[in-house]
């Protein structure tokens, strides 16, 4: 994948906002995409002085949207620092 990419992939440009980081379309999770890209070039400072970006995903459907970085759900995936 390309999601560190520099410029944006040509497919990113049919992305549509998700308000429910999810697949517009047919609802399926982030985790689900066959591509991503994260606009790291461009950050947005939120009021608490913290940076979010968009994150842009072409899902499985063919759908293709973006949601702000803070917007992902707390992930499985990973561990809370407290019972390391």
């Amino acid at each position: 994948m390309e999601a560190f990419a520099f410029f944006p992939p040509e497919w990113t440009s049919e992305a549509i906002h998700a308000y429910d980081f999810c697949c517009p379309t047919c609802h399926s999770s982030s985790l689900e995409a066959t591509q991503v890209w994260i606009n790291r070039r461009a950050p947005v400072t939120t009021e608490n002085y913290k940076r979010k970006w968009q994150e842009f995903y072409r899902c499985q459907c063919g759908g293709v949207w973006w949601a702000w970085s803070n917007d992902r759900p707390p992930t499985n995936l990973k561990k809370p620092d407290d019972e390391l």
